[in-house]
């Protein structure tokens, strides 16, 4: 996560700042700066413009809603409670055409009653697929991916779990990928 100090130096005017704290809570904001130093970031945020319309690329959802269908293993909840900066690195696999009723929810840090009642509410398969329907996207990807979204500090999860991901991405030729952070 990056995050701005500020400088006496001017900023060029096409140069933004990138803030990973813009939208906690200050007193949230406070407490995981205690954890993670202040870094300033300058200059151009990396940025890959489509190279073909929005109309003709495939989609991949992303969440870290901790949803897995009714069939797979829940996220491990129980050892985060015993170690607070333990979080599951594990992801499942969704279907594209899963609705609430296929699912489950594990997640400490978040009300997953919502997303329970309407799974669109992180993991917008529905609403895709609709845009699909009509021609704004080009399709959406066979499979969406969840995982646990308390990662501390965590470099495992990115062989666990992001490098598997980004393998299935690539064999089912995902374009374009919407995270959906919980």
């Amino acid at each position: 996560m990056l995050c701005p100090l500020e400088s006496e130096a001017p900023m060029a005017q096409d140069e933004k700042i990138v803030d990973g704290f813009r939208f906690l809570p200050p007193s949230l904001k406070a407490w995981v700066q205690i954890f993670i130093q202040e870094r300033e970031y300058r200059g151009p945020i990396p940025w890959t413009p489509l190279s073909k319309p929005l109309s003709k690329t495939t989609i991949a959802l992303v969440t870290s809603a901790g949803i897995s269908l009714k069939t797979d293993p829940p996220f491990d909840m129980e050892r985060e409670k015993r170690e607070a900066t333990w979080g599951d690195r594990s992801f499942r696999t969704i279907p594209s055409g899963t609705t609430e009723k296929e699912i489950d929810v594990n997640h400490l840090h978040i009300n997953t009653n919502y997303i329970r009642q309407d799974i669109n509410v992180m993991l917008p398969l529905s609403r895709m697929a609709e845009l699909e329907r009509e021609g704004i996207v080009g399709g959406l990807a066979p499979t969406a991916y969840s995982f646990y979204g308390f990662q501390w500090e965590n470099t495992d999860f990115l062989q666990e779990a992001i490098a598997p991901i980004s393998s299935k991405m690539k064999v089912e030729a995902v374009e374009v990928v919407l995270l959906t952070p919980a």
